[in-house]
């Protein structure tokens, strides 16, 4: 497998006189194969949705991306087993591609974004100039303070009590506290379940609120599913539960924030 693009797409010139683009979108993931179709005789254009193309793996026949802006086409590297041209556009984060050849075989295309590499097989067809967008189905893991303002589980407090409750979570979540509240570092294990690593990783103290912040290890070879619900306790005494990401592959670890009634 050969690489011709650099890290980052520089600018270079677009294939020319491209006509309107028509439209192929593919959900998508990191690491599974989708397939798409390649316009045999127009550039057909790739991006992904809401992330710039950073890289492109494959059998490229040539590629003028990693070239400085001016520089001219005739020092393209040219591979002559490849089987797609190569173009791009930095400022839009696009790539566009052309097969070569007269083959029938189907194209194989690694793309890249900063988060995750997608994997296509583009089949040849006798179609318009078309654009491939990728979305990515992968659920999203919520920042911490997402977290807290999505996934707060509060138990009918008054308007100003919930009002105390997100402002100590989010000072939790995003590690900007005021100097009211009281930090303590505590790293230690807490027994949960057989699946699951949990450890106490700081407490908050402040406002009458007493904040603790959980580190969740999924230990098991299994997903698992976590829930606000499983961190109550008998004493009644939980006013709010987030969790940051609720479904965790095995060995992937979730910060879990429980604020309680404090003295």
């Amino acid at each position: 497998m050969k690489r011709f693009l650099a890290p980052l797409l520089l600018s270079v010139p677009l294939l020319a006189s491209t006509p309107a683009f028509a439209l192929q979108l593919v959900e998508a993931r990191d690491g599974v194969t989708v397939d798409a179709s390649l316009s045999l005789r127009e550039p057909t254009r790739i991006r992904i949705e809401g992330a710039p193309i950073t890289d492109v793996f494959g059998n490229i026949y040539s590629s003028n991306c990693g070239q400085a802006a001016g520089t001219p086409q005739s020092g393209q590297t040219v591979n002559p087993s490849g089987e797609v041209v190569l173009e791009c556009d930095r400022d839009k984060g696009e790539v566009y591609v052309r097969p070569v050849g007269s083959t029938t075989k189907p194209v194989n295309l690694f793309v890249s974004s900063a988060r995750a590499t997608y994997t296509l097989l583009l089949r040849r067809s006798d179609t318009p100039a078309d654009t491939i967008v990728l979305r990515d189905k992968t659920p999203r893991k919520m920042t911490a303070a997402e977290a807290a303002s999505q996934s707060i589980r509060l138990q009918g407090q008054a308007p100003n009590h919930v009002r105390s409750l997100k402002a100590m979570l989010i000072a939790m979540a995003s590690d900007r506290v005021s100097p009211d509240i009281r930090i303590e570092d505590a790293n230690r294990p807490v027994q949960l379940w057989a699946e699951a690593r949990f450890s106490l990783m700081r407490i908050y103290e402040g406002r009458g609120l007493i904040g603790e912040k959980y580190q969740l290890t999924n230990v098991s070879a299994k997903p698992i599913v976590v829930a606000e619900q499983e961190f109550d306790r008998e004493d009644g005494n939980v006013r709010a539960v987030a969790i940051e990401n609720h479904n965790l592959r095995p060995g992937e670890s979730t910060s879990v924030y429980v604020i309680r009634s404090g003295s």
